[in-house]
This record gives structure tokens, sequence and C-alpha cells, in this order.
């Protein structure tokens, strides 16, 4: 933008704008019709929730993209330093990826915790050997 007027500049920010507005609005619907509330129904198919959150997550990407591009001025800057910006960026995000596979395995193993918490004591430990005997002699007088 430091090299437009200040018209071309003011007609590139309201662009910026339009196209951000009907992205978020495309998002938008995407969610609406994810949950089920555009057709009743598809929040139950799982194809569809995951080809939601797949076109969700590209719109969002492109967004945060054309922001730091237009906005920030990154598209005037060097290649070192749109890649000092990028790289980082790219860390952050397989960082989110792992802690969300640290959290899910974390949740399998709590479930599993408490499905262990919640045997009786009688179905765990059963008599063996000599207490066994001892059990049912005592029943039997």
């Amino acid at each position: 933008m430091g090299h437009h007027n200040y018209e071309d500049a003011k007609k590139m920010v309201w662009k910026g704008c339009a196209v951000l507005g009907i992205v978020t609005l495309i998002e938008v619907f995407v969610s609406l019709l994810q949950k089920g509330h555009v057709i009743s129904g598809l929040e139950d198919v799982s194809a569809v929730v995951i080809t939601a959150a797949l076109i969700i997550g590209i719109l969002s990407i492109y967004k945060a993209y054309y922001i730091i591009y237009n906005f920030m001025h990154m598209a005037q800057e060097v290649p070192g330093l749109r890649m000092s910006v990028l790289l980082p960026t790219a860390l952050l995000i397989w960082g989110m990826i792992a802690f969300f596979q640290e959290g899910a395995s974390w949740g399998e193993r709590r479930a599993l915790i408490k499905e262990k918490n919640e045997v009786s004591s009688e179905d765990a430990i059963k008599p063996q050997g000599m207490l066994l005997k001892k059990i049912e002699t005592e029943k039997l007088q």
C-alpha cells in the first residue's frame, strides 16, 4: 500500500473488508449446515461434519493469510522476513496438533481409569485356594 495514493489504498481496504466478510459468511453458513440448522439430519452424517470442519479450517487459514499479507503489508516485504513469520506459525500449528493428540490420549486413559474404578470389590477379588475351601466349608455347616 505504500506505493498507492489515498484513493487506491481506500479501495484496497474496502475490497479486503468485502473479501473477509464474504469468507466469514461462507464459514457461518457451513457451520450452520454442519450443525443441522439449515438441513436437519446432517449433523449425524460424519462425512458432512468432517468436510465442514476441513472447509472451515481452510477458510480460516485463508483469512489469516489475507490479513497478514494485505493489512500487515507482508506482501511488500523481502522473502526472508516472510519466512521468519511463516515458519514459527507452522511450528505453532504442529504444536497444536501434538497437544490435541495428547489431550485425546489423556481422555481415553481417563475413561479407562474411570471404568476400572467402577468394578465392584466382589468382582475384582475372588477367593482362591485355601480361602475358597474355608468359605465352602462354612457354607456347608
